[in-house]
């Protein structure tokens, strides 16, 4: 690469791999194949950069180095400006990342973006009223475990102990839901549906725990935000689809991680992300 490319950096101090140390060898690998670190924002203590701060600063590439909810809020900030977003391995899951760029590394995706070895692409997201889901979205009484997450990664003792009791009071007594159009899966529903985003369709995964053995599996799976360690089964494929709650009331909803709630039947649409996402997996791999 010829010269210096200014880049704009967005992390999050929270986020799985965003200590010091990491952040301090990510600016490193970045400097050494031309990619200056000229700002950076510490979401969200921070406000996350605009459009028109990035254009009047002659930034054209964001880095955000994050979890999948910080990636959500910075891409969701950032729909309809002409640069692009580099989405890089800084959260537990990295959905997101894996999606635009496969098993690479931080250092060969870096490498790579510098190079000229990339290409923009505006991957599939799934919109439904409560927001947008880049890396994956989950629906039902189950998602009460994503509160038990919040309280471990924050070493809330107290809080810990009441939101497990009330995830394991929530899965196992909690209304179920089910996908309603097109009809997938069984009429009595599910404690827990996973909804993926591709780039042709949203896949529908029915999360489930017929013995106590499965469901220690399943919360401990839900908890690590590694879902498909889970019992699980996929039901199909759609790129429009209602799911809706056994019995009338609203449910719960995690979009990339972040607490969310439904109305007792919510439509789901697959679309196009609103601002150019850089890729080194070309086909969405």
């Amino acid at each position: 690469m010829d010269g210096e490319r200014a880049i704009w950096l967005v992390n999050n101090a929270s986020s799985g791999s965003n200590d010091d140390a990491a952040l301090a060898a990510l600016e490193t690998c970045c400097g050494e194949h031309g990619l200056r670190v000229a700002h950076r924002t510490v979401f969200p203590a921070q406000d996350l950069p605009s459009p028109a701060v990035l254009d009047a600063a002659g930034i054209d590439l964001v880095a955000v180095f994050a979890g999948d909810g910080t990636i959500n809020s910075l891409i969701g900030a950032l729909a309809g400006w002409s640069g692009a977003v580099l989405v890089l391995p800084g959260g537990t899951m990295n959905l997101l990342y894996h999606r635009l760029h496969g098993d690479r590394s931080l250092e060969d995706v870096v490498a790579a973006v510098a190079g000229g070895e990339s290409v923009l692409r505006r991957p599939g997201v799934i919109r439904c009223p409560s927001g947008s889901a880049y890396a994956g979205l989950l629906a039902g009484p189950g998602t009460a475990w994503g509160r038990v997450r919040e309280a471990m990664r924050d070493g809330a003792a107290v809080e810990l102990a009441g939101s497990t009791a009330a995830a394991i009071d929530e899965t196992l007594t909690g209304e179920m839901i089910r996908c309603v159009e097109p009809v997938f899966g069984r009429a009595e529903g599910y404690p827990l549906l996973c909804l993926e985003p591709g780039d042709e369709a949203i896949e529908v995964v029915a999360y489930h725990a017929e013995t106590a053995g499965q469901y220690l599996e399943q919360a401990w799976a839900l908890v690590r935000r590694n879902f498909r360690a889970g019992p699980n089964e996929v039901l199909g494929h759609a790129r429009n689809l209602r799911l809706a709650s056994t019995q009338g009331n609203p449910f719960g909803l995690l979009i990339d991680g972040e607490q969310a709630e439904a109305a007792p039947e919510v439509e789901f649409a697959l679309a196009a992300a609103e601002v150019d996402l850089v890729a080194t997996e070309p086909d969405g791999s």
